[in-house]
């Protein structure tokens, strides 16, 4: 059987011919199949596909099943029916971060307002599905920090974690994009078609896996590599030891994208692969949307400064200063002589000491007495 009888698509453009030919292995093959990978590489894809049809490249009979399923011109018609549109390598819309992979997707399955190739600086959010209360709550902040910062969430539409962040970003006004480990044709998980549609709407979603075709094991795998490699880097907010979200994190590392990693409870077993991450893998730590962007923002324009406690009229003080306030009783007032004994200070350094307090409010004055000013809700700051 030729390939055109397969691809039947009008004939000329090459690159409308090497679309469809990539559309008919991605419905041969499984994802990361090295030995595919080379024959597109060495023959081109239409040229591979058809070496493959006269038996040349797998004499060993094992495509022959899915080959006789191939309905390129019925899929085709399905594409266009659900609004999935196929993108390629060499389309302004294929994610350039794909293509460093050892075995890159052969094509993408795209629904959604978004254009892919206009992503780029995108940032991985991804976790636990069995996530904690805390964990779903930093990860819907930071998607929603994200998208608020003009950076698009990228996830997996899992429970927990990867909805979470989804849903943040949805919040903040996307875009988000939800990488399937299935099909486009149907949701998954089933409960989130809801969530799916409204990425679809503010971004996109993706697939390297063609209609019909389920989630397994091993295509999870695969699909964290392309959510690894088509951002900047990847943040894991909560993962046990074996969550997959670290085979993403891992594959981002090997990739040389930034990794980070929430801190969570030591106690928190849901917390054990992040605190791994940062003690064996040298991810970053990180606690909110500004130390993401610190990390894999722009240059310069998404730095932070070190946290610094918040600025109090003690913290001000130089030293001298700080000695009398800090023997200045709370309660019970002390007089000169006492606060002479408590602080070995002359009389005239140690007033003017106190009446520098006075002003600044820390300290208050009963006749010859001096004691600790009370707290207020409000925090004065020096000459505030």
């Amino acid at each position: 059987m030729s390939v055109r009888s397969f691809l039947d698509v009008p004939g000329g453009a090459a690159l409308t011919e090497d679309r469809w030919a990539r559309l008919a292995w991605s419905q041969v093959a499984e994802p990361e199949t090295v030995s595919v990978r080379t024959w597109v590489d060495r023959f081109g894809a239409s040229g591979a596909l058809s070496r493959l049809l006269t038996g040349e490249l797998a004499p060993d009979g094992r495509y022959d099943q899915r080959i006789a399923g191939l309905d390129v011109s019925g899929s085709r018609r399905s594409l266009e029916r659900l609004r999935v549109r196929v993108v390629v390598p060499g389309d302004e819309e294929w994610p350039v971060g794909l293509d460093q992979l050892d075995t890159p997707p052969l094509c993408l399955y795209v629904r959604g307002a978004v254009d892919l190739g206009a992503v780029e600086g995108s940032v991985a959010v991804v976790g636990s599905r069995a996530a904690t209360s805390y964990g779903l709550h930093v990860a819907a902040e930071l998607g929603e920090g994200l998208v608020g910062r003009g950076v698009t969430v990228v996830s997996g539409a899992a429970f927990g974690i990867d909805a979470a962040a989804h849903r943040g970003a949805l919040a903040g006004g996307g875009p988000t994009v939800a990488v399937l480990a299935r099909g486009l044709d149907r949701a998954y998980p089933q409960a989130h078609e809801g969530l799916l549609r409204a990425v679809a709407k503010e971004g996109a979603v993706v697939s390297e896996l063609p209609l019909g075709w389920a989630p397994y094991r091993q295509r999870f795998i695969a699909r964290n590599r392309i959510i690894a490699a088509m951002t900047v880097g990847t943040v894991v907010v909560e993962a046990g030891l074996r969550s997959g979200s670290l085979n993403t994190a891992r594959t981002a590392r090997d990739l040389h994208r930034h990794v980070a990693a929430v801190p969570g409870p030591v106690t928190s077993v849901q917390s054990a692969g992040c605190h791994q991450l940062v003690r064996e893998s040298g991810a970053t730590l990180v606690t909110d949307t500004a130390e993401v962007l610190d990390l894999m923002g722009r240059l310069s324009l998404d730095a932070v400064g070190p946290a610094r406690a918040p600025e109090t009229a003690e913290s001000q003080l130089d030293p001298v200063a700080r000695t009398v306030w800090s023997a200045v009783p709370v309660r019970e007032g002390a007089g000169l002589a006492r606060m002479q004994l408590l602080t070995a200070m002359d009389s005239t350094t140690l007033l003017a000491v106190l009446g520098q307090l006075s002003v600044l409010g820390l300290v208050v004055r009963d006749g010859d007495r001096w004691r600790k000013a009370p707290v207020t809700g409000q925090t004065r700051r020096p000459g505030g």
